[in-house]
């Protein structure tokens, strides 16, 4: 039962990191609670061996010397008691996908055992991640944080909502620039419109981080709130992105938080938080993942062949009408 537990712990999922938390102290805290559940499911009989053992012979007279006698027992064979062999599963490898640093919180994405393959492809790969991202107006700090130390405070009562969305759409703009510069890909060809429209146009090798959308979905001065879709960053850089965001309104702002919504197609709606993370919790998770992959291989499967179909119906049509062109002539 254990053996079948562990192969379908074989698999990429996602948790909830709390903000204030390293990275590695989730992954061991999965890692612990995954072996813990295996090995309490993995309770085996200790085997047990026939030895013979040595006893004296108590039906002859008490003044009589006692004989020795050899009787078989079957006893337990301590060599393979778990005490000492120890549990079953000593070791169980849980690889982390795009890390999120102790400040921020949200969607990380783990693999267990087989799975860190896929999950290094993951990470190599130009998929999108959405974050919410908290600032406040008025003062600088060294680490763009508001916990890092003040090195400037300034107003921001010129500041509005309308101002605030003409630079985000701004940097929109000159971000949008970098990903055609890093696309490789000639902007005046069908191939190139095509990836567009199909939202495949990114950067074919790492590039610099990339912002593909950037927009305000609250605004209570000092505070706002920022929805960010990127490619290649780190929390560093968005925290840096709200300072920028300040300086080009005239003023300060420093990030309050951070929180990663989407990683690829993992969500937060599917991420477990603490008291999920549990063996039967995680392969609940592993076989939606599962069974979502397999419905999107249908669904692309589907739309090639209706493609394929259509071009075959195009193709018929073109040559049913130079038929009757040349009957006519």
């Amino acid at each position: 039962m254990a053996a079948r537990q562990f192969r379908r712990l074989q698999g990429l999922f996602c948790v909830y990191k709390p903000p204030g938390v390293h990275w590695k102290l989730v992954r061991d805290t999965v890692e612990t609670n995954l072996l813990k559940d295996l090995n309490a499911s993995a309770s085996r009989r200790v085997p047990r061996e026939v030895r013979y053992l040595l006893a004296q012979d108590s039906t002859e007279h008490e003044d009589a010397p006692k004989a020795l006698t050899l009787s078989a027992a079957s006893v337990p064979a301590l060599s393979e008691h778990p005490l000492v062999t120890g549990p079953d599963f000593q070791r169980i490898r849980v690889g982390v996908g795009h890390r999120l640093d102790a400040f921020s919180s949200g969607v990380l994405v783990l693999g267990v055992g087989n799975a860190n393959k896929a999950l290094n492809d993951l990470y190599n790969s130009r998929v999108t991640r959405d974050y919410t991202v908290e600032g406040v107006f008025g003062s600088a700090t060294d680490d763009f944080s508001n916990q890092g130390r003040v090195i400037e405070r300034s107003t921001y009562n010129h500041i509005t909502k309308d101002k605030l969305e003409k630079v985000l759409a701004m940097l929109q703009g000159a971000n949008q620039k970098t990903l055609l510069m890093y696309s490789r890909v000639d902007m005046r060809t069908q191939e190139a419109y095509e990836m567009a429209v199909q939202g495949l146009l990114g950067p074919e090798e790492k590039s610099v981080p990339i912002l593909l959308g950037l927009r305000c979905i609250r605004f209570e001065p000092p505070n706002f709130t920022l929805e960010v879709q990127v490619l290649n960053e780190t929390q560093k850089y968005l925290r840096k992105v709200v300072h920028e965001i300040g300086l080009e309104l005239r003023s300060t702002s420093v990030c309050k938080g951070i929180r990663r919504t989407r990683d690829g197609c993992f969500t937060v709606h599917h991420a477990l938080t603490h008291n999920q993370w549990t063996a039967a919790e995680v392969m609940n998770a592993i076989q939606q993942y599962h069974a979502t992959k397999r419905r999107k291989s249908v669904t692309r499967e589907q739309n090639k062949n209706s493609e394929l179909h259509v071009d075959e119906g195009d193709t018929s049509i073109n040559q049913n009408t130079t038929d009757r062109i040349d009957a006519v002539n």
